[in-house]
């Protein structure tokens, strides 16, 4: 009885059992593989609650700013075109040698 027994539970097996386990490390693998290249390119931050402004590659014709405030996305072109007008002067930027630029805004009188 014990050999038919030894039988019955070696034909219970399923031999693509195994398989099983190869699909689930397969779909980690590619989640941790979107959760980097997220990482990479930035984009958590413009998936992040918080209020957040990106600009792509900063200083060529190309760059962009893109925006977010709350649920709106922005995106800002630079464009070569000049304009004019009137207005009045706000302050003079500066840029450093790092590349940051850095605002001073102008004294204004209080009466």
């Amino acid at each position: 009885m014990k050999r038919r027994q030894w039988l019955q539970d070696e034909e219970d097996e399923d031999p693509l059992s195994g398989v099983a386990n190869f699909f689930d490390l397969g779909v980690v693998f590619a989640l941790g593989f979107m959760v980097a290249i997220l990482n990479f390119i930035g984009l958590a931050e413009i998936l992040s609650q918080n209020d957040t402004t990106l600009v792509k590659d900063p200083g060529t014709p190309e760059m962009e700013i893109i925006q977010k405030k709350g649920r709106t996305i922005t995106k800002f072109r630079v464009s070569a075109k000049k304009i004019g007008g009137e207005g009045t002067r706000l302050g003079t930027a500066y840029r450093l040698k790092s590349g940051e630029v850095v605002y001073i805004p102008e004294e204004t009188d209080a009466k």
